[in-house]
């Protein structure tokens, strides 16, 4: 039976990066040892986590003399915190995006630090598209803004410049599609949408930014004690850092972040259009700012619901339920979703509308 999963997250994974996984939870490379037994600080550890952090880099095209690569625990929920702790100066001020749920908690967060200057927000039309025209205050310590909204389906196009740090949360379309990543200081993402399960936060982090360490600020926050202790100031998450560099491995031999930005341009496209021309359903979200990567979408008559979410569960599509503090649905077309389960669902879709027209 395939299962055609359209998760926000934890979501799909490639299937060779699973099989590997699999086979080194009983045996890791040949060491007769898991991979949920060795030791972090094992030279079979030490090689993964070095190769990790080599291929995001790669990956990113940042420079290793610039940027530095942790693994860090506690989601992107944690940086929320840890990103003001770190970068905002005693009696300071930061400027935030407010595009979705998840921006929204990083603003309440980082009030908690010092002012924030919300420089625009799409929250009076339910987070419904993205605001294009705000100024970024080059007094505050840093500008942060949230690249795709899981929640609501959208996405930035377009980046500001500006001339503070700029810190991005990339955790919903990270190595999704090129972008000039040399323009993040800073940016943080949970491994479970593309690339790996839930366990584990990239951060990539220009280290110059950081400046002097605050005094006072707890060890396990302070980004220059875990780039010191190479994402090890405590146990990392081995076995999410595992799948990671399995999943990153897999981007590189698929041909890199432009094969990943062809393939969900495609999904993509042919989702909308079906959105867009079958009369029973209609996209939430903008159009000019719809995201490659979460497709938000409703059935024009909610008594509907039942049904289509019938025939879905006959055709083993799972996943498809929107964020429960939104509704609708919400179809999640990360790297490792195939084309063919987009087509599948378009097939259902069709059938739905040739059975209710």
């Amino acid at each position: 039976m395939k299962v055609h999963n359209f998760s926000a997250g934890p979501s799909i994974l490639p299937e060779e990066v699973m099989q590997q996984a699999a086979k080194a939870v009983l045996n890791l490379n040949e060491t007769g040892l898991s991979i949920l037994e060795i030791s972090h600080r094992s030279p079979e550890f030490l090689a993964i986590l070095a190769e990790a952090k080599s291929l995001v880099l790669e990956l990113l095209d940042l420079p290793q003399n610039e940027y530095k690569v942790l693994f860090l625990q506690g989601g992107a929920s944690m940086e929320f915190l840890r990103i003001p702790m770190n970068l905002m100066q005693k009696g300071g001020k930061a400027a935030y995006l407010n595009t979705g749920t998840w921006a929204d908690n990083a603003v309440k967060e980082a009030k908690a630090f010092g002012e924030v200057i919300e420089v625009a927000s799409s929250k009076d039309m339910h987070y419904s598209y993205i605001p294009k025209a705000y100024t970024i205050p080059d007094d505050a310590d840093y500008f942060h803004c949230t690249s795709n909204n899981t929640i609501y389906g959208t996405q930035m196009r377009l980046f500001p410049e500006t001339a503070i740090p700029f810190v991005c949360d990339m955790s919903s379309d990270i190595f999704s599609r090129k972008l000039d990543f040399s323009q993040f200081d800073l940016i943080y993402a949970g491994a479970q949408k593309n690339i790996g399960p839930a366990g584990t936060t990239l951060i990539v982090i220009r280290e110059r930014i950081l400046g002097n360490p605050k005094n006072g600020l707890p060890n396990i926050m302070n980004y220059q004690m875990h780039i010191e202790r190479e994402s090890m100031y405590n146990t990392p998450a081995v076995f999410a850092i595992y799948t990671s560099m399995l999943t990153l491995r897999w981007i590189k031999k698929a041909g890199g972040i432009a094969a990943m930005e062809a393939r969900n341009n495609k999904k993509a496209a042919l989702l909308y259009e079906e959105i867009d021309h079958n009369p029973l359903f209609e996209g939430t979200a903008a159009k000019e700012d719809r995201s490659l990567m979460n497709v938000t979408f409703r059935l024009k008559d909610a008594n509907h619901t039942e049904a289509f979410d019938t025939l879905c569960k006959t055709y083993h599509i799972s996943g498809l339920k929107g964020h429960r503090t939104v509704g609708g649905y919400r179809a999640s077309l990360y790297n490792a979703l195939p084309v063919e389960s987009v087509q599948m669902l378009i097939e259902v879709m069709q059938q739905f509308q040739r059975s209710h027209s």
